[in-house]
Protein backbone atom coordinates (compact mmCIF):
# COMPACT_ATOMS: atom_id res chain seq x y z
CA UNK A 1 0.00 0.00 0.00
CA UNK A 2 2.76 2.62 1.12
CA UNK A 3 4.07 2.59 -2.49
CA UNK A 4 0.89 3.30 -3.85
CA UNK A 5 0.20 6.56 -1.94
CA UNK A 6 3.84 7.78 -1.92
CA UNK A 7 4.53 10.49 -5.10
CA UNK A 8 7.82 9.72 -6.67
CA UNK A 9 9.11 13.04 -7.99
CA UNK A 10 12.40 11.43 -9.49
CA UNK A 11 11.17 12.33 -12.91
CA UNK A 12 10.26 16.06 -13.96
CA UNK A 13 6.73 15.23 -13.79
CA UNK A 14 5.61 13.64 -10.19
CA UNK A 15 3.66 10.50 -10.11
CA UNK A 16 2.61 7.58 -8.66
CA UNK A 17 1.62 5.62 -11.39
CA UNK A 18 5.19 4.08 -12.26
CA UNK A 19 5.88 6.40 -15.40
CA UNK A 20 9.55 5.60 -15.51
CA UNK A 21 8.14 1.97 -16.18
CA UNK A 22 6.29 3.61 -18.69
CA UNK A 23 8.70 5.11 -21.36
CA UNK A 24 6.28 6.02 -23.81
CA UNK A 25 3.44 7.89 -21.37
CA UNK A 26 6.64 9.62 -20.25
CA UNK A 27 7.91 10.70 -23.44
CA UNK A 28 4.43 11.88 -24.41
CA UNK A 29 3.89 14.28 -21.22
CA UNK A 30 7.01 15.33 -21.13
CA UNK A 31 6.53 16.44 -24.70
CA UNK A 32 3.29 18.30 -23.91
CA UNK A 33 5.28 19.92 -20.57
CA UNK A 34 6.63 23.06 -22.76
CA UNK A 35 3.76 23.44 -24.22
CA UNK A 36 1.81 23.58 -20.81
CA UNK A 37 4.34 25.82 -19.20
CA UNK A 38 4.07 28.40 -22.11
CA UNK A 39 0.49 28.41 -21.43
CA UNK A 40 0.75 28.63 -17.71
CA UNK A 41 3.25 31.61 -18.38
CA UNK A 42 0.99 33.12 -20.86
CA UNK A 43 -2.42 32.71 -19.45
CA UNK A 44 -1.64 32.05 -15.87
CA UNK A 45 -1.78 34.47 -12.75
CA UNK A 46 -0.58 37.76 -14.63
CA UNK A 47 1.78 39.84 -12.95
CA UNK A 48 2.94 36.97 -10.47
CA UNK A 49 5.22 34.30 -11.93
CA UNK A 50 8.26 35.53 -10.29
CA UNK A 51 6.32 35.67 -6.80
CA UNK A 52 7.34 33.27 -3.93
CA UNK A 53 4.49 31.52 -3.07
CA UNK A 54 3.33 29.62 0.40
CA UNK A 55 1.76 26.49 -1.59
CA UNK A 56 0.79 23.29 -0.55
CA UNK A 57 1.81 20.14 -2.74
CA UNK A 58 1.28 16.45 -2.34
CA UNK A 59 3.19 14.30 -1.49
CA UNK A 60 1.40 11.01 -0.94
CA UNK A 61 -2.39 10.37 -1.85
CA UNK A 62 -3.17 9.12 1.67
CA UNK A 63 -5.71 11.51 2.91
CA UNK A 64 -4.17 11.59 6.16
CA UNK A 65 -0.94 13.43 4.92
CA UNK A 66 -1.03 14.42 1.36
CA UNK A 67 0.25 18.24 1.33
CA UNK A 68 3.49 19.67 2.31
CA UNK A 69 3.47 23.16 2.14
CA UNK A 70 6.37 25.46 1.14
CA UNK A 71 7.19 28.64 -0.69
CA UNK A 72 7.73 27.84 -4.66
CA UNK A 73 7.34 30.32 -7.71
CA UNK A 74 4.48 28.83 -9.24
CA UNK A 75 6.26 28.01 -12.77
CA UNK A 76 8.47 25.75 -10.40
CA UNK A 77 5.09 24.51 -8.65
CA UNK A 78 5.30 19.79 -9.14
CA UNK A 79 2.64 19.16 -11.21
CA UNK A 80 1.99 15.59 -11.75
CA UNK A 81 0.12 13.08 -12.14
CA UNK A 82 -1.93 11.39 -9.16
CA UNK A 83 -4.29 8.08 -8.87
CA UNK A 84 -6.06 7.52 -5.64
CA UNK A 85 -5.16 3.93 -4.28
CA UNK A 86 -6.14 1.48 -6.38
CA UNK A 87 -9.01 -0.82 -4.50
CA UNK A 88 -8.72 -4.67 -4.78
CA UNK A 89 -11.29 -6.50 -6.39
CA UNK A 90 -13.37 -3.05 -7.53
CA UNK A 91 -16.79 -3.33 -9.29
CA UNK A 92 -18.80 -1.30 -12.03
CA UNK A 93 -20.91 -0.12 -9.75
CA UNK A 94 -24.27 0.58 -12.19
CA UNK A 95 -25.78 0.53 -15.64
CA UNK A 96 -25.66 -2.70 -17.70
CA UNK A 97 -22.54 -4.41 -16.89
CA UNK A 98 -23.27 -3.76 -13.02
CA UNK A 99 -21.06 -5.93 -10.82
CA UNK A 100 -18.58 -6.91 -13.55
CA UNK A 101 -15.24 -6.13 -12.86
CA UNK A 102 -14.04 -2.39 -13.56
CA UNK A 103 -11.89 -2.01 -16.76
CA UNK A 104 -8.13 -1.13 -16.29
CA UNK A 105 -8.48 -0.63 -20.28
CA UNK A 106 -10.77 1.62 -22.23
CA UNK A 107 -13.63 -1.01 -24.02
CA UNK A 108 -13.74 -0.52 -27.66
CA UNK A 109 -17.52 0.55 -27.68
CA UNK A 110 -17.14 2.92 -25.35
CA UNK A 111 -13.99 4.41 -26.34
CA UNK A 112 -15.70 7.74 -28.03
CA UNK A 113 -18.10 8.46 -25.13
CA UNK A 114 -15.24 8.21 -22.69
CA UNK A 115 -12.52 10.23 -24.68
CA UNK A 116 -15.73 13.13 -24.59
CA UNK A 117 -16.01 13.25 -21.07
CA UNK A 118 -12.13 13.54 -20.10
CA UNK A 119 -12.06 16.14 -22.50
CA UNK A 120 -14.65 18.20 -21.25
CA UNK A 121 -13.75 17.90 -17.76
CA UNK A 122 -9.97 19.06 -18.83
CA UNK A 123 -11.51 21.89 -20.88
CA UNK A 124 -12.95 23.55 -17.59
CA UNK A 125 -9.27 22.88 -15.67
CA UNK A 126 -7.84 25.74 -17.81
CA UNK A 127 -10.56 27.62 -18.27
CA UNK A 128 -11.17 28.82 -14.42
CA UNK A 129 -6.73 29.47 -14.31
CA UNK A 130 -7.79 31.98 -17.59
CA UNK A 131 -10.59 33.66 -15.92
CA UNK A 132 -9.23 34.23 -12.79
CA UNK A 133 -5.68 35.43 -14.11
CA UNK A 134 -6.00 39.31 -13.18
CA UNK A 135 -7.06 38.37 -9.56
CA UNK A 136 -4.22 38.89 -8.10
CA UNK A 137 -3.95 42.59 -8.52
CA UNK A 138 -7.08 43.25 -6.66
CA UNK A 139 -6.34 40.76 -3.94
CA UNK A 140 -7.54 41.73 -0.52
CA UNK A 141 -5.07 40.60 1.52
CA UNK A 142 -1.70 38.16 1.11
CA UNK A 143 -4.12 34.97 2.61
CA UNK A 144 -6.41 35.62 -0.48
CA UNK A 145 -3.88 35.86 -2.88
CA UNK A 146 -2.25 32.70 -1.79
CA UNK A 147 -5.66 31.03 -2.02
CA UNK A 148 -6.18 31.81 -5.49
CA UNK A 149 -3.05 30.63 -6.71
CA UNK A 150 -3.56 27.71 -4.59
CA UNK A 151 -6.80 27.25 -6.67
CA UNK A 152 -5.16 27.95 -9.76
CA UNK A 153 -2.21 25.73 -9.46
CA UNK A 154 -4.53 22.51 -8.67
CA UNK A 155 -6.91 23.19 -11.83
CA UNK A 156 -3.57 23.36 -13.91
CA UNK A 157 -2.77 19.52 -11.71
CA UNK A 158 -6.31 18.90 -12.68
CA UNK A 159 -5.42 19.26 -16.39
CA UNK A 160 -2.23 17.04 -16.18
CA UNK A 161 -4.62 14.28 -14.77
CA UNK A 162 -6.83 14.41 -17.85
CA UNK A 163 -3.54 14.94 -20.01
CA UNK A 164 -2.43 11.64 -18.80
CA UNK A 165 -5.44 9.54 -19.48
CA UNK A 166 -5.57 10.92 -22.85
CA UNK A 167 -1.99 10.12 -23.26
CA UNK A 168 -2.15 6.97 -21.81
CA UNK A 169 -5.52 5.38 -23.64
CA UNK A 170 -5.95 6.98 -26.23
CA UNK A 171 -3.05 6.74 -28.45
CA UNK A 172 -3.10 9.60 -31.01
CA UNK A 173 -6.65 10.88 -30.73
CA UNK A 174 -5.44 11.22 -27.21
CA UNK A 175 -2.15 13.14 -27.76
CA UNK A 176 -4.43 15.50 -30.37
CA UNK A 177 -6.82 16.43 -27.99
CA UNK A 178 -4.41 17.12 -24.89
CA UNK A 179 -3.08 19.60 -27.67
CA UNK A 180 -6.74 21.18 -28.08
CA UNK A 181 -6.33 21.94 -24.31
CA UNK A 182 -3.91 24.17 -24.56
CA UNK A 183 -5.18 26.05 -27.54
CA UNK A 184 -8.72 26.70 -26.49
CA UNK A 185 -9.41 30.00 -24.31
CA UNK A 186 -11.52 31.61 -22.08
CA UNK A 187 -13.96 33.96 -23.72
CA UNK A 188 -12.33 33.62 -26.91
CA UNK A 189 -14.38 34.68 -30.16
CA UNK A 190 -12.72 31.82 -32.38
CA UNK A 191 -11.56 29.66 -30.24
CA UNK A 192 -13.72 29.62 -26.81
CA UNK A 193 -14.07 26.75 -24.06
CA UNK A 194 -16.29 24.09 -24.33
CA UNK A 195 -19.12 25.24 -21.60
CA UNK A 196 -20.70 28.71 -21.05
CA UNK A 197 -19.95 28.96 -17.85
CA UNK A 198 -15.84 28.89 -18.62
CA UNK A 199 -16.29 31.68 -21.05
CA UNK A 200 -17.50 34.19 -18.61
CA UNK A 201 -15.38 37.08 -16.99
CA UNK A 202 -14.67 37.05 -13.35
CA UNK A 203 -13.86 40.62 -12.81
CA UNK A 204 -13.94 40.75 -9.20
CA UNK A 205 -12.95 38.88 -5.65
CA UNK A 206 -17.00 38.49 -5.12
CA UNK A 207 -17.98 36.85 -8.52
CA UNK A 208 -14.24 34.47 -7.61
CA UNK A 209 -15.65 33.72 -4.19
CA UNK A 210 -19.27 32.85 -5.61
CA UNK A 211 -17.58 30.72 -9.02
CA UNK A 212 -15.31 28.94 -5.97
CA UNK A 213 -18.76 28.15 -3.86
CA UNK A 214 -20.93 27.57 -7.01
CA UNK A 215 -19.17 26.35 -9.99
CA UNK A 216 -16.53 24.35 -8.52
CA UNK A 217 -19.29 22.68 -6.23
CA UNK A 218 -20.63 21.56 -10.47
CA UNK A 219 -17.35 20.29 -10.42
CA UNK A 220 -17.67 18.40 -7.36
CA UNK A 221 -20.65 16.83 -8.56
CA UNK A 222 -19.14 15.50 -11.84
CA UNK A 223 -15.96 14.30 -10.22
CA UNK A 224 -18.45 12.45 -7.65
CA UNK A 225 -20.06 10.77 -10.46
CA UNK A 226 -17.22 10.27 -12.56
CA UNK A 227 -15.40 8.83 -9.55
CA UNK A 228 -18.50 5.89 -10.10
CA UNK A 229 -17.08 5.50 -13.70
CA UNK A 230 -16.64 1.51 -14.37
CA UNK A 231 -13.05 2.76 -15.92
CA UNK A 232 -11.23 2.55 -13.11
CA UNK A 233 -8.23 4.91 -13.97
CA UNK A 234 -10.38 7.28 -14.49
CA UNK A 235 -12.55 6.51 -11.18
CA UNK A 236 -8.89 6.94 -9.69
CA UNK A 237 -7.87 10.15 -10.62
CA UNK A 238 -11.39 11.44 -9.97
CA UNK A 239 -11.25 10.46 -6.64
CA UNK A 240 -7.77 12.55 -5.59
CA UNK A 241 -9.05 15.31 -7.54
CA UNK A 242 -12.24 15.43 -4.99
CA UNK A 243 -9.75 16.14 -2.40
CA UNK A 244 -8.29 19.39 -3.74
CA UNK A 245 -12.06 20.38 -5.07
CA UNK A 246 -12.52 20.55 -1.62
CA UNK A 247 -10.24 23.06 -0.93
CA UNK A 248 -11.87 25.07 -3.77
CA UNK A 249 -15.34 25.16 -2.28
CA UNK A 250 -13.81 26.24 0.94
CA UNK A 251 -12.03 29.00 -0.18
CA UNK A 252 -15.60 29.99 -1.69
CA UNK A 253 -17.76 29.47 1.05
CA UNK A 254 -15.13 31.22 3.55
CA UNK A 255 -14.94 34.32 1.45
CA UNK A 256 -18.29 34.53 0.81
CA UNK A 257 -18.69 34.15 4.60
CA UNK A 258 -16.15 36.67 5.51
CA UNK A 259 -17.70 39.10 3.12
CA UNK A 260 -21.15 39.10 4.44
CA UNK A 261 -20.09 39.02 8.21
CA UNK A 262 -17.79 42.22 7.54
CA UNK A 263 -20.82 44.19 6.26
CA UNK A 264 -23.47 42.72 8.89
CA UNK A 265 -20.46 44.00 11.57
CA UNK A 266 -19.88 47.29 9.77
CA UNK A 267 -24.10 47.61 9.41
CA UNK A 268 -23.94 47.40 13.52
CA UNK A 269 -21.23 49.59 14.05
CA UNK A 270 -22.92 52.43 12.09
CA UNK A 271 -26.22 51.47 13.62
CA UNK A 272 -27.91 51.29 10.36
CA UNK A 273 -30.77 48.40 10.53
CA UNK A 274 -31.98 48.73 6.50
CA UNK A 275 -30.45 46.03 5.28
CA UNK A 276 -32.11 47.67 1.56
CA UNK A 277 -30.25 51.18 2.73
CA UNK A 278 -27.66 50.61 -0.36
CA UNK A 279 -26.60 53.61 -0.21
CA UNK A 280 -25.36 53.81 3.22
CA UNK A 281 -24.21 50.95 3.37
CA UNK A 282 -21.97 51.33 0.64
CA UNK A 283 -20.45 54.36 2.02
CA UNK A 284 -19.30 52.20 4.87
CA UNK A 285 -16.74 50.33 1.83
CA UNK A 286 -18.73 47.15 2.17
CA UNK A 287 -20.71 45.62 -0.15
CA UNK A 288 -24.66 45.59 0.50
CA UNK A 289 -26.64 42.15 0.96
CA UNK A 290 -28.87 42.44 -1.47
CA UNK A 291 -25.92 43.10 -4.56
CA UNK A 292 -24.78 40.12 -2.57
CA UNK A 293 -27.88 38.21 -3.26
CA UNK A 294 -27.67 39.32 -6.95
CA UNK A 295 -24.79 37.52 -7.55
CA UNK A 296 -26.11 34.61 -5.85
CA UNK A 297 -28.45 34.66 -8.54
CA UNK A 298 -26.12 34.98 -11.33
CA UNK A 299 -23.72 31.98 -9.95
CA UNK A 300 -26.21 29.67 -9.07
CA UNK A 301 -28.31 29.85 -12.72
CA UNK A 302 -24.83 29.98 -14.48
CA UNK A 303 -24.20 26.64 -12.61
CA UNK A 304 -27.38 25.08 -13.16
CA UNK A 305 -26.76 25.26 -17.26
CA UNK A 306 -23.46 23.01 -16.27
CA UNK A 307 -25.89 20.06 -15.72
CA UNK A 308 -27.58 19.94 -18.90
CA UNK A 309 -30.55 19.13 -20.13
CA UNK A 310 -32.98 17.62 -17.10
CA UNK A 311 -34.59 14.76 -19.42
CA UNK A 312 -31.42 13.66 -21.44
CA UNK A 313 -30.11 10.29 -23.80
CA UNK A 314 -26.28 11.10 -23.13
CA UNK A 315 -26.60 10.64 -19.43
CA UNK A 316 -28.65 7.65 -19.46
CA UNK A 317 -26.37 6.52 -22.19
CA UNK A 318 -23.13 7.06 -20.16
CA UNK A 319 -24.95 5.52 -16.74
CA UNK A 320 -26.04 2.50 -18.75
CA UNK A 321 -22.46 1.89 -20.06
CA UNK A 322 -20.94 2.11 -16.53
CA UNK A 323 -18.94 5.22 -17.49
CA UNK A 324 -20.62 7.83 -15.34
CA UNK A 325 -22.35 6.72 -11.92
CA UNK A 326 -24.84 9.17 -9.76
CA UNK A 327 -23.42 10.69 -6.81
CA UNK A 328 -22.57 8.58 -4.37
CA UNK A 329 -24.06 5.36 -6.29
CA UNK A 330 -22.53 2.93 -4.39
CA UNK A 331 -24.58 4.21 -1.37
CA UNK A 332 -28.24 4.33 -2.90
CA UNK A 333 -30.38 1.70 -2.29
CA UNK A 334 -31.26 0.28 -5.57
CA UNK A 335 -31.00 -2.21 -8.20
CA UNK A 336 -28.47 0.57 -10.02
CA UNK A 337 -29.62 -0.37 -13.31
CA UNK A 338 -32.78 1.62 -13.32
CA UNK A 339 -34.67 -0.16 -16.13
CA UNK A 340 -38.48 0.48 -14.58
CA UNK A 341 -37.57 3.46 -12.49
CA UNK A 342 -38.64 6.73 -12.42
CA UNK A 343 -37.60 10.15 -10.95
CA UNK A 344 -39.32 13.54 -10.60
CA UNK A 345 -38.74 16.23 -13.13
CA UNK A 346 -39.65 19.78 -13.55
CA UNK A 347 -41.48 20.50 -16.49
CA UNK A 348 -43.12 23.31 -18.17
CA UNK A 349 -46.71 21.88 -18.55
CA UNK A 350 -49.30 24.07 -20.46
CA UNK A 351 -48.10 27.46 -19.14
CA UNK A 352 -47.74 26.07 -15.33
CA UNK A 353 -44.39 24.43 -13.97
CA UNK A 354 -45.12 20.84 -12.71
CA UNK A 355 -43.44 17.42 -11.53
CA UNK A 356 -43.80 15.41 -13.74
CA UNK A 357 -42.27 11.59 -12.96
CA UNK A 358 -40.00 10.66 -16.20
CA UNK A 359 -37.44 7.45 -16.71
CA UNK A 360 -34.93 7.63 -13.87
CA UNK A 361 -32.43 6.64 -16.60
CA UNK A 362 -33.33 9.71 -18.40
CA UNK A 363 -33.24 12.04 -15.68
CA UNK A 364 -29.65 11.26 -14.51
CA UNK A 365 -28.90 14.87 -15.14
CA UNK A 366 -31.80 16.25 -12.88
CA UNK A 367 -31.30 13.85 -10.15
CA UNK A 368 -27.45 15.09 -9.89
CA UNK A 369 -28.53 18.53 -9.67
CA UNK A 370 -31.43 18.17 -7.23
CA UNK A 371 -28.40 16.85 -5.22
CA UNK A 372 -26.24 19.73 -6.43
CA UNK A 373 -29.04 22.29 -4.77
CA UNK A 374 -28.99 20.15 -1.39
CA UNK A 375 -25.22 20.92 -1.33
CA UNK A 376 -25.47 24.43 -2.45
CA UNK A 377 -28.38 25.31 0.38
CA UNK A 378 -26.78 23.34 3.31
CA UNK A 379 -23.81 26.19 2.84
CA UNK A 380 -26.32 28.92 2.40
CA UNK A 381 -27.52 27.98 6.27
CA UNK A 382 -24.05 28.46 7.22
CA UNK A 383 -23.62 31.97 5.97
CA UNK A 384 -27.20 32.62 7.18
CA UNK A 385 -26.09 31.54 10.90
CA UNK A 386 -23.49 34.07 10.29
CA UNK A 387 -25.99 36.50 9.43
CA UNK A 388 -28.35 35.93 12.15
CA UNK A 389 -25.28 35.50 14.94
CA UNK A 390 -24.76 39.14 14.15
CA UNK A 391 -28.33 40.46 14.35
CA UNK A 392 -29.33 41.45 10.88
CA UNK A 393 -32.21 40.96 9.42
CA UNK A 394 -31.99 38.80 6.81
CA UNK A 395 -31.82 35.80 4.70
CA UNK A 396 -30.06 34.36 1.87
CA UNK A 397 -31.93 31.47 -0.36
CA UNK A 398 -31.68 30.41 -3.82
CA UNK A 399 -33.80 31.28 -6.74
CA UNK A 400 -36.29 28.77 -8.03
CA UNK A 401 -33.90 26.38 -10.37
CA UNK A 402 -35.96 27.96 -13.64
CA UNK A 403 -34.66 31.22 -13.04
CA UNK A 404 -32.48 32.77 -15.76
CA UNK A 405 -31.81 29.42 -17.62
CA UNK A 406 -30.00 29.37 -21.01
CA UNK A 407 -29.89 25.56 -21.31
CA UNK A 408 -32.93 22.54 -20.93
CA UNK A 409 -36.76 23.04 -19.68
CA UNK A 410 -36.74 26.31 -19.10
CA UNK A 411 -34.57 27.73 -21.26
CA UNK A 412 -37.53 29.57 -23.05
CA UNK A 413 -39.16 31.28 -20.31
CA UNK A 414 -38.92 34.11 -18.04
CA UNK A 415 -39.24 33.02 -14.56
CA UNK A 416 -38.75 35.06 -11.65
CA UNK A 417 -36.61 34.15 -8.47
CA UNK A 418 -39.53 32.97 -6.10
CA UNK A 419 -40.96 30.59 -9.55
CA UNK A 420 -43.42 32.76 -11.12
CA UNK A 421 -43.80 32.73 -14.75
CA UNK A 422 -43.30 36.19 -16.16
CA UNK A 423 -44.10 38.41 -19.48
CA UNK A 424 -40.94 40.20 -21.15
CA UNK A 425 -41.88 43.55 -19.76
CA UNK A 426 -42.56 42.48 -16.34
CA UNK A 427 -39.05 40.62 -16.57
CA UNK A 428 -37.25 43.69 -18.30
CA UNK A 429 -38.62 45.95 -15.59
CA UNK A 430 -37.66 43.78 -12.86
CA UNK A 431 -34.49 42.20 -13.39
CA UNK A 432 -32.14 44.06 -12.20
CA UNK A 433 -33.82 43.58 -8.77
CA UNK A 434 -32.26 40.23 -8.80
CA UNK A 435 -29.45 39.80 -10.98
CA UNK A 436 -26.40 42.32 -11.18
CA UNK A 437 -26.65 45.44 -13.18
CA UNK A 438 -23.95 47.48 -14.67
CA UNK A 439 -23.66 49.81 -11.75
CA UNK A 440 -23.31 46.69 -9.60
CA UNK A 441 -20.51 46.10 -11.02
CA UNK A 442 -18.90 49.00 -11.22
CA UNK A 443 -19.44 49.49 -7.38
CA UNK A 444 -17.97 46.02 -6.33
CA UNK A 445 -15.01 47.14 -9.13
CA UNK A 446 -14.66 50.50 -6.85
CA UNK A 447 -13.45 48.17 -3.91
CA UNK A 448 -10.94 46.23 -4.95
CA UNK A 449 -7.84 47.37 -4.17
CA UNK A 450 -5.17 45.11 -3.60
CA UNK A 451 -3.74 44.73 -0.18
CA UNK A 452 -0.52 43.39 0.47
CA UNK A 453 0.79 44.34 3.75
CA UNK A 454 0.86 41.01 6.07
CA UNK A 455 -2.24 40.38 8.17
CA UNK A 456 -4.18 43.41 6.59
CA UNK A 457 -7.15 43.15 5.04
CA UNK A 458 -9.40 45.13 2.59
CA UNK A 459 -12.35 46.74 3.72
CA UNK A 460 -14.89 44.93 2.38
CA UNK A 461 -13.94 41.35 3.51
CA UNK A 462 -13.36 40.27 7.54
CA UNK A 463 -10.14 37.99 8.43
CA UNK A 464 -10.10 34.01 8.22
CA UNK A 465 -10.44 32.32 11.56
CA UNK A 466 -8.03 30.22 11.02
CA UNK A 467 -4.20 31.07 9.04
CA UNK A 468 -3.39 28.53 6.29
CA UNK A 469 -1.42 25.48 7.37
CA UNK A 470 -2.22 27.20 11.03
CA UNK A 471 0.22 30.15 10.19
CA UNK A 472 -0.41 33.41 12.90
CA UNK A 473 -2.14 36.47 11.16
CA UNK A 474 0.40 38.40 9.87
CA UNK A 475 2.03 35.62 7.85
CA UNK A 476 3.68 36.57 4.48
CA UNK A 477 1.81 34.29 2.05
CA UNK A 478 3.26 35.57 -0.90
CA UNK A 479 6.28 37.19 -0.89
CA UNK A 480 6.11 39.68 -4.03
CA UNK A 481 9.18 40.16 -6.65
CA UNK A 482 10.41 43.38 -6.31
Amino acid sequence: MSEISTVDYSTKIPNNVALTEDRQVLRALESWHPGYLDWWKTMGPDGFQEALVYLRTAVSVDPKGWAKFDYVKMPEYRWGVLLAPAEEGRKIPCGRHYGEPAWQEVPGEYRAMLRRLIVIQGDTEPASVEQQRHLGKTAPSLYDMRNVFQVNVEEGRHLWAMVYLLQKYFGRDGREEAEQLLQRRSGDADKPRMLGAFNEATPDWLSFHMFTFFTDRDGKMQLESLAQSGFDPLSRTCRFMLTEEAHHMFVGETGIGRTLQRTCEAMKAAGIEDVNDIEKVRALGVIDLPTMKKKLNLHYSLSLDLFGSEVSTNAANAFNAGIKGRFQETKIADDHKLENATYPVLKLVDGEIKRVDEPALTAINMRLRDDYTADCQRGLDRWNKIIEKIGTPYKFELPHVAFHRQIGEFKDVKVSPSGELLDEAAWNRDKDKWLPSKDDGEFIQSLMKQVVEPGKFASWIAPPRVGIDNKPGDFEYVKIAA
